[in-house]
C-alpha cells in the first residue's frame, strides 16, 4: 500500500511539473500571413474581412465615446446604473473593497430594491482580496453575485484561465468596456500610489451592445449555471450613430490562438502610416515583435507608451524593458509614462482603426485569459484616442537606445529572472 501511495505521489508531482513546464515554455504560434488583404483598411470590405476572421458581427450603427480616467468613467457608469430600469450585468477581474466599490454597491443595491435584476461575475483570483460579506445587502435585495473559476477540484486543469474582462451593461442599451475594474487606485490616491491610475473606458451605444450582452451571458453561464434567454436581455437596439464596430470575444480555445491576437496581428500587418500602442504590460511574442519590425521596414511609425517607475509589477516592467532594444534598434519610439501607473489598453492604426478593451500586449491576454475588446473603424473615435495618446506622450519620458544600453547590471539580471514567468504575465 505504501508503494502505491508513493507511486501516486510521484505521478502527481510529475504531472504538475509537466503542466508548469508546458505553461512556461510552450512555443507561441508564428502567426504568418502569407497573403495580406488586398482591400484598403478604410473599406467596408476590410472591416467585413476582420469580422469574418474573428467570427464577430460587424455593427455599423454605434456611438462610441471615450471616457478618460476614473473621475470621468466611474461617474458615467454610476449614472447609467442609477437610470437602469430592467437589468444590470457587470463582469470584472478586479472588484476591490473601498470608496468606489461602496458607491457601486450602494447604487446596485438601490436598483435591486426597485426591481432591477443585478448580476455580477467577478474573477475569483483578480478579486480574491474582496470579502464576500460586502455583497450581503445587494444579495438580500435580490442581486446575484457569482465567482469565475473559483478554487474547486474540477477547475484544476483550467484554473489558470481567468476572466480579465472589465465591462458593464445596463438594460442592454448602453455598455462600458475598457481596462478599469472597480477599485480606488483608479479614482484617488490609494496605498503606495501617488496619483490615480491612468486608464481608458469607452461607452458603447448601438447594436454592438448585443454582442457584449452575449459575451456576458457566456461567463454568467460558466459561473452560475444559468442561461440568460429572456427577451429583455436582447432587445432591438435603436441606431445610435455611424461607427462601425465589432466586439472581439477572446476566449482561449484548446489550441493556442485567440480572436484578439488575430485582430492585433492583422491590423499591425496592414498598417501603412502609424501604429500607436498604450499598454500596461508589454511582453510581445516573437511573431508580434517581427510584425512590428516588418511594419517599421515599410515606413510605418511605431510609438509605444508603457508604465514608468510607477508600474504596479516591477518584475513585469523589467521583463518588458529587456525587449526594448530589439525594437529601438529598428526605429521604434518607446515612452514611459511618468505621473502614475498607466493602465490604458489601446491600439491605434493609421488614424482609422482602434482597439480598446481589456487585452494587454502579452501572452496571458492573448492566449490564456478571457478578454473583451471593441475594434472600430471610426475616425472621430480614432482622433479622440489619438488626442489622449499625445497628452500621455507629453507626460512621458522617451527611452533611447543609448539609455537602454546603459541600464544597470542588476536590472539586466532581473530582466532574465522575469523572462521565466513571461508567459504568465
Amino acid at each position: 500500500m505504501e508503494t502505491l501511495f508513493l507511486v501516486l505521489a510521484v505521478a502527481g508531482i510529475a504531472t504538475q511539473l509537466a503542466v508548469v513546464i508546458l505553461a512556461l515554455f510552450q512555443p507561441g504560434l508564428p502567426y504568418r500571413i502569407p497573403e495580406p488583404p488586398s482591400v484598403p483598411p478604410d473599406s467596408r470590405e476590410f472591416a467585413r474581412l476582420l469580422a469574418i476572421v474573428s467570427d464577430a458581427h460587424l455593427h455599423d450603427d454605434n456611438a462610441l465615446e471615450v471616457l478618460t480616467n476614473g473621475n470621468e468613467f466611474y461617474e458615467a457608469e454610476l449614472e447609467a446604473i442609477q437610470s437602469a430600469r430592467s437589468h444590470i450585468c457587470l463582469e470584472a477581474y478586479i472588484f476591490h473593497k473601498g470608496e468606489v466599490a461602496t458607491r457601486f454597491l450602494n447604487a446596485l443595491t438601490e436598483r435591486a430594491q426597485n426591481g432591477v435584476e443585478i448580476r455580477l461575475v467577478l474573477d475569483a483570483v483578480g478579486s480574491f482580496r474582496t470579502d464576500r460579506a460586502i455583497f450581503r445587502d445587494l444579495i438580500a435585495a435580490g442581486g446575484k453575485v457569482c465567482w469565475y473559476m473559483p478554487a474547486r477540484w474540477y477547475n484544476l486543469t483550467r484554473f489558470n484561465n481567468r476572466t480579465h474582462r472589465e465591462m458593464l451593461i445596463v438594460d442592454s442599451v448602453v455598455a462600458f468596456v475598457g481596462g478599469a475594474g472597480i477599485a480606488d487606485h483608479w479614482y484617488k490616491r490609494a496605498g503606495r500610489h501617488q496619483k490615480p491610475w491612468r486608464d481608458t473606458m469607452i461607452r458603447v451605444r448601438g447594436s454592438a451592445v448585443d454582442s457584449l450582452q452575449s459575451m456576458f451571458a457566456e461567463n454568467w453561464l460558466e459561473s452560475s449555471g444559468e442561461l440568460l434567454t429572456a427577451g429583455k436581455y436582447y432587445p432591438r437596439v435603436e441606431r445610435a450613430g455611424t461607427a462601425r464596430a465589432m466586439v472581439i470575444n477572446s476566449t482561449p480555445t484548446s489550441g493556442r490562438s485567440t480572436r484578439a491576437r488575430m485582430i492585433f496581428q492583422i491590423l499591425i500587418a496592414t498598417a501603412t502610416r502609424r501604429i500607436h500602442i498604450s499598454t500596461p504590460y508589454f511582453l510581445p511574442d516573437r511573431a508580434a515583435r517581427e510584425a512590428l519590425i516588418e511594419a517599421m521596414r515599410r515606413g510605418v511609425e511605431l510609438k509605444i507608451i508603457l508604465p514608468g517607475k510607477h508600474s504596479d509589477h516591477l518584475l513585469t516592467r523589467r521583463s518588458s524593458r529587456r525587449l526594448y532594444g530589439f525594437l529601438l534598434e529598428h526605429g521604434a519610439r518607446i515612452y514611459e509614462y511618468q505621473p502614475s501607473m498607466i493602465h490604458a489598453k489601446c491600439l491605434l492604426v493609421d488614424d482609422l482603426w482602434t482597439v480598446v478593451g481589456s487585452t494587454n500586449f502579452d501572452t496571458r491576454s492573448f492566449g490564456i485569459n478571457d478578454e473583451v475588446n471593441v475594434a472600430a473603424l471610426d475616425e472621430p473615435l480614432a482622433a479622440r484616442l489619438e488626442q489622449d495618446f499625445q497628452n500621455d506622450l507629453d507626460a512621458s519620458h522617451q527611452v533611447t537606445y543609448e539609455e537602454w544600453l546603459r541600464r544597470s547590471r542588476w536590472e539586466r539580471i532581473s530582466e532574465w529572472m522575469g523572462w521565466i514567468i513571461e508567459r504568465q504575465e
